[in-house]
């Protein structure tokens, strides 16, 4: 029923309060259905008139226009049925019945559309400050980073105006150009404090940290730092707080160094083939450093030649399922779309594919940065001299 009304939840309800609502959508079909029953038995002897007249009203509170539509239709239908069956037309209880469910339909109507219509205004200009909050935050990632073309895109989840932990950043430094991608558990203000402070490390770290690993440490001390200040974070985020990071380094070697703590390998497309970057030694995420030892000690290396194409993602993305629960297949994807458009519209390409398998509903936050390496020349460093 509610997928035929399409009648959204209240906003921020969750587990048994969408049951409720649920039930509570139902209840004027269940009356109607009642109604009928009694009608067409012995028992029709019950005055039945007030109860369908209920009918529209109950729907206008929880179904919205549509559903105060269709169970106006039903509640009609059932008159006519009820008054034939029990030979009661051209009594003035029957035209009574129709006038008052006719009033009650069109009043029930009008008041659902305004309380539709002032709730999508109010969650329209929470939205664009929840957007406007995370864009301080994330920035486009460069169209020229160095030896390589670049594109970012950031979706966010239809969960109503909650902003999500996903962060990229991308970044030309004297090492070479320096991509970050990670998630942070959990959404709202929180999650948003943590993404800047870890993209406030990552921006600062790379610049001075030779060692790729050494800026995955700090970012991780960062976050450290985060939440051991006192009433920062709720106990939730105390208990099961972590984050997962990608740094990929692409220095003037035709290489991608990476260190992984935790997060979905990169996908590398190369002559129309995508591969996982998996990394030889898992490794947890940022904020369990204190319960598991060995560590990456150094980044590990592959080949990424002119004319490869190299996609960081979220989870969002490899986690996104169909109406049959079926995940995206995102290699096949890549491939699907290979290497001849531009990053900006390979990910455009990209996010329809991903809007078609899930029907436009995403289950969680999207971020990805695609990187293509050409032949060209490279910046040694932000807004210095072309080398070459």
């Amino acid at each position: 029923m509610k997928s035929l009304l399409r009648s959204p939840a209240w906003p921020g309800a969750g587990g048994h309060h969408r049951v409720l609502f649920t039930l509570m959508q139902c209840v004027p079909f269940v009356i109607a259905l009642a109604v009928l029953v009694i009608e067409l038995t012995p028992a029709h002897f019950i005055y039945t008139g007030p109860f369908l007249t209920a009918v529209p009203a109950l729907a206008a509170v929880t179904l919205g226009p549509k559903g105060t539509t269709a169970a106006a239709a039903l509640a009609l239908a059932i008159s006519v049925i009820t008054a034939t069956y029990n030979e009661a037309w051209g009594t003035l209880q029957v035209y009574s019945n129709f006038l008052a469910l006719g009033l009650v339909s069109v009043a029930g109507f009008i008041t659902s559309r305004a309380m539709q219509e002032r709730r999508q205004r109010e969650l329209d200009q929470v939205r664009r400050i929840a957007v406007a909050a995370q864009e301080v935050v994330l920035r486009p990632v460069p169209a020229r980073l160095g030896p390589l073309r670049a594109g970012s895109l950031c979706l966010a989840a239809g969960t109503g105006a909650r902003v999500g932990g996903d962060l990229y950043e991308a970044v030309q430094t004297r090492y070479g150009v320096r991509l970050i991608v990670g998630d942070v558990r959990g959404k709202g203000l929180s999650a948003v404090r943590a993404v800047a402070v870890a993209l406030g490390a990552f921006r600062e770290a790379v610049h001075y940290e030779e060692d790729l690993v050494e800026v995955m440490n700090r970012c991780a001390a960062a976050l450290r730092r985060e939440i051991s200040v006192p009433g920062a974070y709720g106990p939730e985020v105390l208990l099961e707080g972590f984050t997962t990071a990608l740094i990929a380094q692409v220095p003037d070697q035709t290489m991608v160094q990476l260190v992984n703590r935790g997060h979905p390998p990169p996908l590398l497309l190369h002559q129309g083939r995508a591969a996982p970057l998996t990394p030889s030694l898992e490794s947890p995420p940022l904020g369990f450093e204190d319960l598991i030892t060995g560590l990456p000690e150094k980044p590990e290396s592959y080949a990424f030649l002119p004319g490869d194409r190299l996609l960081l993602y979220t989870d969002g993305v490899i986690e996104a399922r169909n109406r049959d629960g079926e995940f995206f297949a995102l290699p096949e994807a890549m491939e699907e779309i290979g290497a001849g458009p531009t990053p900006p519209e390979f990910l455009e390409r990209l996010h329809q594919a991903l809007t078609h398998h899930t029907g436009g509903d995403l289950a969680d936050d999207v971020a990805m940065i695609v990187a293509d390496r050409f032949n060209g020349p490279l910046r040694t460093a932000a807004g210095g001299a072309d080398v070459g």
